[in-house]
This record gives C-alpha cells, sequence and structure tokens, in this order.
C-alpha cells in the first residue's frame, strides 16, 4: 500500500517536472523571439533615426540653396548649374565649408582696394572676411608670392573713427598683423602671402594697387 502511494507521488512530480520543464522550455524559446524582436526593432529604430537625420540635413541644405538663390534678383541658372545639376561654387571658385572664394590672378590687371570690392560685388560676392584661423589658414595656403611688397586686399579697413571694420559692417575681433610692416600706413588691410598664418597682415594705402579674394555663399553647404 505505501509503495503504491510513493510511486503515485513519484510519477506525479515527475509529471509535474516535465510540465515544469516544457513551460520553461517555452518561457526560454519566447524570451529568445522577444529578445529578437527587441534587436530588430532597434535596428529599425536605428534606421529610422539615421534616415531622419539623412532627411534633416537635406531640409537644411535645401533651405540652405534657397537662401542663396533668393539673395539673387536674378540667379544665373546655367552658371551655377551647368547642364541641370548644381555646383557648390562657380568656375574657378574655391569651395571651404559654407563659402566659395575667388583668388584674383597675379597676371590681371592689379586694382584698388576700392575697384577690388567693385569687381567682387559685380560677381554677387564681396571682399574676404575672415571670422577664423581656419579660415585664414584656407585662405593663406591658397595664397603666392607675386611682389615684394604687394599681397591680397581682404574686406577690411580703417573708418573715418579710426575704428577697424570688415565690410559686411562688423569689427574686426581675429587679428593676424606682421610684426614689422612691408608698407607704408594706409586704411585698407592687405594679407600678405607666404608669411606666417598667425602674422600676414600688413596696412596699406587703399589706392595701392593689388591682386584680391572675393567671397560669397556657396550655393551647396559642404558637410
Amino acid at each position: 500500500m505505501v509503495m503504491n502511494e510513493q510511486r503515485a507521488n513519484l510519477s506525479r512530480k515527475s509529471a509535474e517536472n516535465q510540465q515544469m520543464s516544457m513551460q520553461m522550455s517555452i518561457l526560454e524559446n519566447k524570451t529568445e523571439e522577444l529578445t529578437r524582436d527587441r534587436d530588430n526593432l532597434n535596428w529599425t529604430l536605428g534606421v529610422l533615426e539615421n534616415k531622419t537625420e539623412e532627411l534633416r540635413r537635406d531640409r537644411d541644405n535645401l533651405n540652405w540653396t534657397l537662401g542663396v538663390i533668393l539673395d539673387f534678383n536674378t540667379f544665373p541658372v546655367n552658371e551655377h548649374c551647368p547642364d541641370k545639376k548644381c555646383q557648390p561654387c562657380l568656375k574657378d571658385w574655391i569651395q571651404f565649408k559654407e563659402n566659395c572664394y575667388l583668388f584674383h590672378d597675379p597676371h590681371a590687371n592689379w586694382k584698388s582696394w576700392q575697384n577690388s570690392r567693385r569687381y567682387c560685388q559685380s560677381r554677387d560676392a564681396d571682399l574676404v572676411v575672415i571670422d577664423s584661423l581656419q579660415e585664414q589658414e584656407f585662405i593663406s595656403n591658397h595664397t603666392q608670392p607675386y611682389s615684394i611688397y604687394h599681397g591680397y586686399w581682404i574686406g577690411l579697413q580703417v573708418t573715418d573713427e579710426q575704428k577697424w571694420l570688415w565690410v559686411d559692417g562688423r569689427s574686426v575681433t581675429l587679428q593676424y598683423w606682421l610684426m614689422k610692416k612691408l608698407n607704408r600706413p594706409g586704411r585698407c588691410i592687405l594679407m600678405i602671402p607666404g608669411k606666417n598664418v598667425t602674422a600676414s597682415w600688413d596696412s596699406a594705402p587703399c589706392a595701392m594697387e593689388n591682386i584680391f579674394i572675393c567671397e560669397t555663399k556657396a550655393l551647396i553647404k559642404s558637410e
């Protein structure tokens, strides 16, 4: 009698263990399935986040391009978009970040500061305004010596109140003056090529003829 009860208890416990083992297996499978679903969801979210960021950049770039176009009274489509493919900068201009730069050819006619500015403005640009050391380095790397006492006009001059101002109306903050002046004192500023990057500006009479650097916004920003 006792043996039969023991056998019955063992059989019952064995069945319970099997059932528990089966439930554990089902639970493990479900956990793995949920883990895969979570990983797939995280991957999908990552793809969507990347796509959203890409679309945001595209939107910002399109807004930038639209803003540049709206600055023109008449946008020169054929010049900026030859063969229906728009370029960040016009031919012979060099892009750096959000701007395009034209380095006037030393073999072309040299100009006074004011005539240099007029030349830039006739191309929907202006004399360069230097906002950072990185921009100063970029410009320095693209200039070349062409005459001992001459350089490249930049968009900086002194006002009647003896205040240095950029052509966009901002006061000068960064300053990269030569340690030893080359030219006679004047109210307009040259960048002297071949000098130390952080010491290459010199003042000169505005009527002095030099080559120059124009700057305008790029139609398409570089990433």
